[in-house]
């Protein structure tokens, strides 16, 4: 027995010890295979691809010819030396494997954060020897010089933005070369010169915006740009008339306010999908389309301070199905408009008419429309209206704006006017001669 019992006791050691020992191989195993996995993990990371050696020497000229403005820290990143990787630590950068290489295809020059100051110094012609870059962008700031033509050989640019900034000189014509390009934002600089005819190259466009230049000359014709929906261009020097092969059918936004564009607007007349129109502070004459006010989509007809002249029309076109036309904002004051105010007009939000030649009485749909607050803003002052009819005794609500002075009869109660809208009621001579008498309702004076 005791024998047995020691050989027993002898067997489990072995045993135990023979456990321990397994154990401890087996930690040996899985400590290596971590250890493999590891490097494995580095060899990933030590393997990707370095990035070329021209694009490298473009961004080493990006930041010698640029840098920020006091206070601002977008270049902090950006630090040449052994072991450091651009694509992954520059700040705005982002590549793409190309053969071998990392070769550049977004650069987003300055912080992406509102308020905080951008860059300043000249765009450098070494962006051009950017192959495979998709977009350029350039935060608000103070950039200056020209824009470089060599861009024009960024035959995968998709987007070039440099909104707010110094930017002089012209638009160089080798941006028409850009066939993938589908944005063009270069609003808020000192631009000069015309706008290249080569842009009408761009059938990729959708997004023009030049606004807040100096740029004069002819609108470009931009029929074969069958993509662009926003069109911009407000705030220039820019003549000439609009044709009607000039705008592509597929405008959702076109803003040329602020220009000395002259000539009829008939060519806006067949563009059924637009939203915003603005057309305002230039010299355009001749009558408004009626095809305008059947347009479903449109929030917003601005037509003010222009010379457009002869009768609206008082139904909306046969194409529509509606009774009242529903833009939110009409603005058509300033003008030299005349005839009656059409009663499709009381569906508008903000309606101006002011300014004008209307004769006639203010319908009796825009006083519903007032009180039940559908009409919040309606300016008819300087006009030749004789009759406000049931508006001077309509439970109009406080928070709708109203303005009917100097007309021909003395304005409601309910007339709010701002300062500048003049004298309370228009002088009688002025009234007997342009409107005649047969439909002026005394008093006519205060």
């Amino acid at each position: 027995m005791g024998l047995g019992s020691r050989s027993a006791g002898s067997w489990r050691l072995q045993i135990h010890g023979f456990l321990q020992q397994l154990m401890i191989m087996l930690l040996i195993v899985a400590e290596t295979r971590i250890g493999i996995g590891f490097l494995q993990a580095q060899e990933v990371v030590n393997l990707s691809p370095p990035l070329h050696p021209s694009d490298l020497a473009v961004l080493r000229a990006v930041k010698n010819a640029m840098a920020d403005l006091p206070g601002g820290s977008f270049f902090a990143s950006w630090e040449f030396a052994p072991g450091i990787d651009p694509c992954q630590i520059f700040t705005g950068v982002s590549c793409i494997s190309v053969q071998g290489y990392s070769r550049v295809n977004l650069l987003s020059l300055g912080p992406e954060e509102a308020g905080e100051p951008g860059l300043w110094g000249p765009l450098p012609p070494e962006l051009a020897d950017l192959p495979f870059l998709q977009q350029l962008s350039i935060s608000p700031g103070a950039v200056s010089g020209s824009i470089p033509p060599g861009l024009g050989s960024l035959t995968y640019l998709e987007e070039f933005s440099c909104a707010q900034n110094l930017l002089t000189g012209s638009i160089p014509p080798t941006i028409g070369a850009l066939s993938k390009l589908q944005v063009l934002q270069l609003s808020m600089n000192r631009l000069e010169g015309v706008i290249p005819a080569e842009i009408s190259s761009l059938q990729a466009l959708e997004f023009l915006v030049l606004s807040d230049n100096l740029l004069s000359g002819n609108i470009p014709v931009l029929s074969n740009n069958t993509h662009l929906t926003h069109l911009d261009l407000r705030h220039n020097e820019l003549v000439g008339e609009l044709v009607s092969f000039m705008l592509p059918d597929s405008l959702e936004f076109l803003s040329l306010s602020k220009n000395q564009l002259s000539g009829g607007i008939g060519a806006v007349g067949s563009l059924s999908k637009l939203n915003y129109l603005d057309f305002s502070f230039n010299q355009f004459s001749g009558a408004i389309p009626s095809s305008l006010f059947g347009i479903s989509g449109l929030s917003y007809l601005l037509l003010n301070r222009n010379q457009l002249s002869g009768p609206l029309p008082m139904t909306l076109p046969l194409n529509s199905d509606q009774q009242l036309v529903t833009i939110q904002e009409v603005d058509l004051s300033f003008n030299l408009l005349q005839g009656n105010i059409p009663a499709f007009l009381a569906g508008v939000q903000s309606l101006y008419l002011n300014n004008n030649l209307f004769i006639g009485t203010v319908p009796q749909e825009f006083v519903a429309s007032l009180e039940a607050s559908t009409l919040q803003s309606l300016y008819l002052q300087h006009n030749y209206l004789s009759s406000f009819g049931s508006l001077a005794t309509a439970s109009i609500p406080p928070t709708v704006a109203v303005c009917v002075q100097y007309n021909c009869q003395l304005p409601p109660p309910q007339s709010l006017c701002p300062e500048n809208a003049g004298l309370i009621a228009r002088p009688i001579n002025e009234c007997t001669k342009f409107a005649g008498t047969q439909n002026l309702q005394p008093p006519f004076f205060p």
